[in-house]
Parts: C-alpha cells; sequence; structure tokens
C-alpha cells in the first residue's frame, strides 16, 4: 500500500520540491497551503504522515499540530521551518511531532525522516541518470555519486540551489549539470562572476540600463536577468556581491521584476537560480558583511561540494580525463605518477588538477606521464613528505584512535543501540539529524 503524505506549506516552491522527492521514492502526496485546507483534506482523505511548514498566513504548523492532536488523530507529524528555534521544537516535540527538520532541508534528511516515521526500512531506489546529462562530470567517490543523484532529482524543479565549496571543487560544473537536467535544459545558462565585475557596473550588467542614464552609456543594455530569458541564472561567487546591490537583487528574486537603470518601468523576466560560493555565507550574515534574508532566499536547498582531498577516488579518473580531453592521441599515467597524484594534498583542488594534467602533456614527448613531467610544486611537496617519513624513527605500537576512529566506533554504536533508527541515534550522540547525516556521508557509511 502506498503512503500518502500531506504537505502543508504556504510557498508554492518547497511544495513542489517535497512532492518530487517523496514520489520519486515511492510515496504519494497530498498539498495544502495553509492550516485550514490541511484540516479539511485530514477530516476528507486521511494521509499517512503530515509535513507542515511553522509559519503560515493563517496559523502556525503547532497550531495544526495540536489541532490534530486534540481531536485523536494519532498522525506522525514533522515540522519544517527556516526559523530554526530551540523553543519551538521543545513545544513541538512535546505536543507529539515526531521530528523537526529546519530549512532548507537536506533530501535524504527528509526521505530518511519520513521512513523513520512510518517504519519503513526500505532503502532509497536508485535513481538512473542519463548518460548524456554526465557528458564532462567525472564522479567515483560516493560522496561526488550522492549529490550528482540529489542534483538530478532536485534539477526538475525550480527552487533556488546554493552551491558550496572551497575555490576550483567543480562549482560551475554542478551548475551545469543542474541546467542540463531541468526542464530549462532547451533554454540559456547564464552565468555571472560577481567578484569579477566592479560593484559599479555590476547592477548596470544584471538589471540593464537606458541609453544616456549614466556617464558612458552610449545605448540601451539589455542585462543579464532577461537575456537568461526562460533559462538559468549562476550567480557565481555571490558572497562577493556589494552589500548595497544586494536589497535589489533580493527584491528580483522575490517578485520576478526588474527596473533597468534610469527607466521607471517594472520588466517581468524568468529564470531559475543558482548561487555559488566559496565563502562562509553565514559568517558573513553574522558580521554584518551579507543580507539574512537573501541568504534564505538564495539556500532553499543547499549542496555542498567536498574538496578533492576528501574524495581520492576521483582523483585519477579526473586526471585521466583532463589529461586526454580535446586530444586525439592519448597519453596514459605510469603507476609512479599515479601514486604521487594520489597522494598530494590538492590546495587547488579540481583546477589544480586539471592545470597539472595540461602541464604535463605539454612536457611529455612520449605516451607515458611520469613523475618528471608534473609540476614542480606537486614532485616537491611529495619528495619533502617522503623524506620526513623516512627520517622518523621506528613505528612504535599504536596505542591511541584518532579523533576519526572514535567517531566511526561511535557512530556504529549508536546505529546499533537504535536498531538502525537514526534519528534516535543521532539523540543518543547528542547532535542534531543534519549533523548525523553529514558524518554518515562523511565516513563513507551511508
Amino acid at each position: 500500500m502506498t503512503h500518502k503524505i500531506l504537505v502543508v506549506d504556504d510557498e508554492t516552491r518547497y511544495r513542489g520540491l517535497y512532492r518530487q522527492v517523496l514520489e520519486s521514492v515511492g510515496f504519494s502526496t497530498l498539498e495544502a497551503t495553509c492550516v485550514k485546507e490541511a484540516l479539511e483534506i485530514i477530516q476528507n482523505e486521511p494521509p499517512s504522515l503530515i509535513i507542515s511548514d511553522v509559519r503560515m498566513p493563517d496559523a502556525s504548523g503547532l497550531e495544526l499540530l495540536r489541532t490534530t492532536r486534540e481531536k485523536h488523530i494519532a498522525l506522525p507529524f514533522l515540522l519544517v521551518t527556516a526559523y530554526a528555534d530551540v523553543n519551538e521544537a521543545v513545544k513541538a516535540m512535546k505536543l507529539g511531532a515526531v521530528d523537526y527538520l529546519s530549512k532548507p532541508v537536506d533530501l535524504d534528511e527528509l526521505v530518511t525522516a519520513v521512513q523513520d516515521a512510518l517504519s519503513i526500512k526500505a532503502a532509497k531506489p536508485e535513481i538512473i541518470i542519463p548518460q548524456e546529462k554526465l557528458d564532462g562530470v567525472i564522479a567515483y567517490s560516493s560522496a561526488m555519486l550522492n549529490i550528482l543523484h540529489d542534483a538530478y532529482r532536485i534539477a526538475a524543479s525550480d527552487a533556488n540551489v546554493l552551491i558550496m565549496g572551497e575555490s576550483g571543487v567543480g562549482k560551475e560544473v554542478l551548475s551545469h549539470f543542474i541546467h542540463k537536467c531541468s526542464p530549462r535544459h532547451n533554454r540559456p545558462m547564464v552565468a555571472v562572476n560577481c567578484a569579477a565585475i566592479p560593484s559599479t557596473l555590476l547592477a548596470s550588467e544584471m538589471f540593464g540600463h537606458e541609453k544616456g542614464s549614466f556617464t558612458g552609456a552610449e545605448k540601451k543594455r539589455q542585462g543579464r536577468f532577461r537575456e537568461v530569458s526562460g533559462g538559468t541564472l549562476l550567480l557565481d561567487e555571490i558572497g562577493d556581491m556589494p552589500l548595497e546591490l544586494q536589497p535589489a537583487f533580493l527584491r528580483t528574486i522575490e517578485t520576478g521584476r526588474i527596473v533597468p537603470i534610469g527607466s521607471d518601468k517594472e520588466i517581468a523576466v524568468n529564470f531559475r537560480l543558482l548561487a555559488a560560493t566559496n565563502r562562509n555565507l553565514v559568517q558573513d550574515v553574522k558580521q554584518g558583511r551579507f543580507r539574512k534574508d537573501l541568504y534564505y532566499r538564495l539556500n532553499v536547498i543547499a549542496i555542498t561540494i567536498p574538496p578533492l582531498r576528501e574524495r581520492k577516488e576521483d582523483i585519477l579518473p579526473l586526471a585521466r580525463f583532463f589529461l586526454n580531453r580535446g586530444h586525439a592521441e592519448t597519453k596514459r599515467l605510469s603507476r609512479e605518477a599515479s601514486n604521487i597524484l594520489g597522494s598530494y594534498h590538492w590546495p587547488g583542488n579540481v583546477r589544480e588538477l586539471a592545470n597539472a594534467m595540461e602541464h604535463a602533456r605539454l612536457l611529455c614527448q612520449t605516451d607515458i606521464i611520469v613523475p618528471e613531467h608534473l609540476p614542480p610544486t606537486i614532485r616537491n611537496f611529495i619528495a619533502s613528505h617522503t623524506e620526513e617519513t623516512t627520517q622518523k624513527a621506528v613505528p612504535e605500537k599504536k596505542i591511541i584512535k584518532t579523533l576519526e576512529e572514535i567517531e566511526i566506533e561511535s557512530i556504529k554504536q549508536a546505529l546499533e543501540l537504535s536498531g538502525g533508527n537514526r534519528t534516535r541515534a543521532a539523540k543518543l550522540l547528542g547532535i542534531t539529524r543534519r549533523g548525523f547525516i553529514y558524518k554518515l556521508k562523511r565516513f563513507g557509511m551511508t
């Protein structure tokens, strides 16, 4: 029997996103825009579980929870809010909520929470990504495969996506993947680097301007918001957007309308927004360098790409891809060169690896890349690291466990004690479900 999930949220984008994710794993969904609609549905077509936003115009999700409990309707109830509040969480649990999630909701966390609440142990079915969508995307590590599957699922929606990660990890590549997998794939994708355009020109670049509206405006400019026209807009390095321009961007995201510089007429624009940054926006918000309301608008779905040093399974496949990309003559890596690439820490991430392979190909006159063809920085790092290792005394018997080993053992024990229930395991460890899911992914235990 298919479980029916009632999704209650006044924002269309969240209802649509939850529906797509839940239906992709076999649930059916019902939707309500307010508490009144939800109560009517519960009366006429009782669901198996309710997912409700906390803050809505007519009444809160807590009131919906309270009403259902007063009528002795023992439905599993999950509360979701963009305003994480400990007091609300405590109230929700006292009223009988089975879990409390904060926006942006991790998609795996949402599915797991629903499955736990309904005591469903079946694993999430594998999603097959069409091969043509993966052109130029190289992923072998479990971390990147999980990210691609999540990105493929959310591509069908118009939800804003915030992609985070160190410089060079592949944020723009993932953005293009999301666009290719979306219903907008036949429309343009426009990328704007907010850090590369002077603040005095960024507004004109994005919103356009009328002829003569300022010194140097010799002709009318359409602007990137209109140029994207039904496609996908990527705001790269969004954390470097000048603070004084952020209110105008926030208004456009909220209303879907712009006012070109020098004009008094609003123009409707149609775009799906992706944003990328290597900055800690939460910290920037706290320090007043980034608007809190803009952060929440961008952060409907958050994806964090781990650095290359944390997904070593991707290093050699990426190296081979960059080595022979665009060349008819194939070259291969020697065992020694492969070992060096796998041992290097890659502070510049995927971008540094691509440059290293271009460097090696230019120096190599045969069909085999050897260590001497690699950039000096990589060779020198490995040489110094090897020298330090050989100078060490005979290794002593290991009597102290690393913090990582202790964490993994604790996670295994918590899962065993909770019977595999992630919610209860997280509570045993004294951390949030979100933090617990993150650690499972980090240690490859998903």
